[in-house]
């Protein structure tokens, strides 16, 4: 099975999204330019999804590459060292995206279905999951 994250982790990791998502309210709130266009840039990341169009691989490729919070920094800390504020507005929108999927249960994905995350499996992965599979068994150590 996949490397997925179970019990406690699995809800820590939940409520550290939420805690990103938070944190990037705040942030927002004190440096960005409105929150009709925090709404309007919001989803922006799930274009990504069109990568499913392609295949399953190149889904969770251009997916992950989407929901990693490097490309997020990356545009916070040039934005910062720079004074380009659209950077550090976009970076800030982009991390409060990616915390509020993970808040969701929406973890980096497999390349064997949207389904499959880091997070455990969601949607009809899961439904379809016999309770070993949607599970690390306990032997794993997990």
């Amino acid at each position: 099975m996949f490397g997925e994250t179970t019990g406690g982790v699995r809800t820590l990791l939940r409520v550290e999204g939420l805690c990103v998502l938070a944190g990037s309210c705040l942030a927002y709130s004190r440096f960005g330019a409105g929150w009709g266009l925090f709404a309007l840039f919001f989803f922006t990341p799930d274009i990504s999804f069109l990568g499913y169009l392609a295949s399953p691989g190149v889904g969770a490729t251009s997916y992950n590459t989407a929901h990693s919070y490097v490309g997020a920094l990356i545009c916070l800390v040039l934005g910062a060292a720079f004074s380009f504020h659209v950077l550090v507005t976009a970076g800030i929108i982009w991390c409060a995206h990616i915390g509020f999927d993970r808040a969701l249960g929406y973890g980096l994905k497999y390349s064997a279905g949207f389904g499959f995350t880091h997070l455990g499996l969601i949607g009809a992965a899961r439904k379809g999951a016999a309770p070993e599979q949607s599970l690390l068994s306990t032997e794993s150590g997990a």
